[in-house]
């Protein structure tokens, strides 16, 4: 039987702490005593990233990601990428980053490696705001997403303000995509608002999670860019479909998990 040990810790503002656990092979980072990603379930994160590029249409020149985490959402980025094509990620933790090149980066086949890859150390919202580079596809994995923020400081991004720079930053045809803990209708009041076409998944989780579906909200300008069938992994029993116009109401998903997809067309 194994247990959870401690292998490193970090204080950032305000006292918070972050702990980084290991249990055999598994790896968990936990935020105040709750947990904010574990290595035994990535799937969403890996669906974040493959399905964006798969549906960019186009070898993605340049990858923006909004937080590091276990690596795995930019692993799944390079498997995609030509030896010229660029990752830019923004991690606010640095600690973050250390833990990757020396703890745990050998699970996504140590990412940070990669000669492809540029790290920042600073929040996606100054990236954003402070650069002029343009992105095939911006890729934002921060906190729990829109929802139950462990840090309130992390919400800027989903606010209108964070959502409106990641539209800016996108080239002609760019993809964003978020992930999200839970569905978000306030965060999709929010989508509707820019000139784009949205959808979101909800992808199944394995190993018994209690938290059944994480999410996936895919936002476009190019409408064509986001249509699809139904999401990675489901069956077709499981998968629904819903549209709305612009003001339109969008019904709420039910609760027995049958919902599986939702789209707006703009």
């Amino acid at each position: 039987m194994y247990i959870w040990t401690e292998v490193a810790r970090t204080g950032i503002s305000a006292g918070d702490e972050i702990i980084l656990l290991r249990k055999n092979d598994l790896y968990e980072i936990r935020y105040n005593g709750m947990e904010l990603m574990c290595s035994s379930c990535h799937q969403s994160e890996d669906f974040l990233a493959e399905k964006a590029l798969r549906l960019l249409g186009r070898p993605a020149r340049k990858v923006l990601i909004g937080g590091l985490g276990l690596g795995y959402t930019l692993r799944m980025v390079l498997n995609f990428l030509d030896d010229d094509a660029q990752v830019v990620v923004s991690e606010i933790v640095p600690e973050i980053v250390h833990w990757n090149r020396h703890y745990f980066g050998h699970l996504a086949g140590n990412p940070l490696d990669d000669p492809r890859v540029e790290v920042r150390v600073e929040d996606v919202r100054h990236t954003l705001d402070n650069g002029r580079e343009a992105y095939d596809v911006v890729l934002m994995d921060t906190d729990n997403g829109p929802e139950h923020l462990v840090r309130t400081e992390n919400g800027d991004i989903y606010r209108e303000c964070g959502i409106r720079a990641v539209e800016r930053a996108l080239t002609p045809g760019g993809i964003a995509a978020f992930w999200s803990s839970e569905l978000s209708p306030a965060f999709e009041k929010r989508l509707d608002v820019l000139p784009w076409t949205w959808r979101c998944d909800s992808v199944p989780l394995s190993g018994g999670r209690v938290d059944a579906f994480h999410h996936v909200y895919l936002a476009s300008r190019d409408a064509a860019n986001l249509h699809y069938p139904r999401v990675v992994g489901a069956s077709t029993a499981m998968t629904t479909m819903s549209e709305r116009n612009a003001g339109a109401s969008l019904p709420r998903p039910p609760e027995d998990g049958s919902h599986l997809l939702r789209v707006r067309r703009a």
